[in-house]
């Protein structure tokens, strides 16, 4: 078999990434045994056996980027293969032997199950449907891979518009659904996600420099900011409540990748912000936590709500995290200096954190109503 070569990072070097930031993956802590989970247990299975990774194909290392990629999206420091999975290997020099098979994949990830592997979901309770980041990194890809079937003329590329069509459709009927319902936390939680993962597929098909006039492209181009007549209004209007009120709050969190503590669960992955008060709970009570990571948390807590514009999800965290210690900060007094606990007390920080779930989510819920919309006039 021929060596593979030109393909970014080295597939062991990838999966000792894929440990570094997930490492429960590799300790027993998910369910790999479903075929929706398949992907975790191709992960596990190769860092058990190394020597089998060299002589992979290319198919077979695409399939280890896109595993790597989904187990770690969610985490605080995703692995580094976005630009492989989305333009990269779908240009390698041996691209034409495996394009219909990588395709495929790419089509069979789409019902992936992500859901231990991500906190940032949001929920239509009605029928049970959840959303992540997850579908803004699977349209990444299958954008990617519809262009190259577009230039090597392969007939799959008309399976691939249909499903991309089918999940656009998929988060319109979300957010449709969960403003007819007045469910206001989920809407505005799905709204990020939505602007995330419209995000995605807009800078991929950028990427791939899709001509302008390309009827697929207008068709689902800019449909978090610009009104689609293939569209509902609600497409627009997520992406200005996103605008508006939460991407402050859903960022790459760059200050929580300190705390080294908060990988060894996946219960400890990031959720949607601003509501993150379940998540410091979570932190808070956790018996795989000592003192001095709970310490440490709160000081990455404090520095990102500084540094990012003044996220009022990390205060919330920290408000959750409080109600769990018996004294609240006081309980964490030996595991934080004296003079980053007096500054907390005395911030704007520690004033949100104090603000009741219920007062909380009541200023978002009218904040939602009082909001016109920019592009489409319209109202919650």
């Amino acid at each position: 078999m021929t060596k593979l070569t030109d393909v970014g990072i080295a597939p062991n070097l990838l999966l000792k990434d894929v440990e570094t930031t997930a490492p429960f993956l590799f300790r027993g802590e998910l369910n790999t045994s479903t075929p929706q989970t398949a992907y975790l247990a191709k992960l596990i299975h190769y860092k058990k056996n190394l020597k089998l990774l060299k002589t992979i194909d290319l198919f077979e290392y695409f399939s280890i980027c896109m595993s790597a990629h989904w187990a770690t999206a969610g985490t605080f420091v995703p692995t580094n293969v976005d630009n492989q999975i989305r333009e990269g290997l779908w240009k390698h020099s041996q691209i034409q032997k495996f394009l219909d098979k990588m395709a495929r994949l790419t089509i069979e990830s789409w019902t992936w199950d992500y859901s231990q592997v991500t906190n940032r979901k949001s929920f239509n309770p009605k029928n049970g449907q959840v959303m992540s980041t997850h579908e803004g990194t699977w349209l990444s890809v299958a954008i990617g891979a519809y262009c190259a079937l577009v230039k090597y003329k392969s007939p799959l590329q008309k399976e691939m518009s249909e499903v991309i069509l089918a999940e656009i459709e998929k988060e319109e009927k979300l957010l449709q659904e969960l403003r007819q319902n007045r469910d206001f936390e989920n809407f505005l939680r799905s709204s990020a996600l939505m602007a995330h993962n419209f995000g995605d597929l807009d800078r991929v098909i950028d990427q791939w420099l899709m001509p302008l006039d390309d009827p697929f492209r207008k068709r689902i181009y800019k449909l978090g900011h610009e009104l689609n007549p293939n569209y509902s209004k609600v497409l627009a209007f997520a992406g200005q409540v996103n605008k508006k009120f939460l991407s402050v709050e859903n960022h790459r969190h760059m200050s929580m990748r300190q705390p080294k503590c908060l990988r060894q669960s996946h219960h400890f992955l990031v959720p949607v912000g601003p509501f993150m008060e379940k998540w410091g709970e979570t932190l808070a009570g956790s018996q795989l936590l000592s003192k001095a990571d709970l310490g440490e948390i709160v000081a990455a807590l404090f520095d990102g709500y500084n540094r990012q514009n003044l996220a009022m999800g990390y205060a919330r965290c920290f408000g959750g995290m409080m109600r769990m210690l018996p004294k609240g900060l006081e309980s964490l007094e030996m595991d934080i200096p004296f003079d980053l606990a007096l500054e907390i007390k005395k911030s704007k920080f520690f004033e949100i954190s104090e603000i009741s779930d219920g007062d909380f989510r009541a200023m978002y819920k009218k904040h939602l109503e009082e909001f016109i919309c920019p592009v489409t006039q319209e109202q919650f």
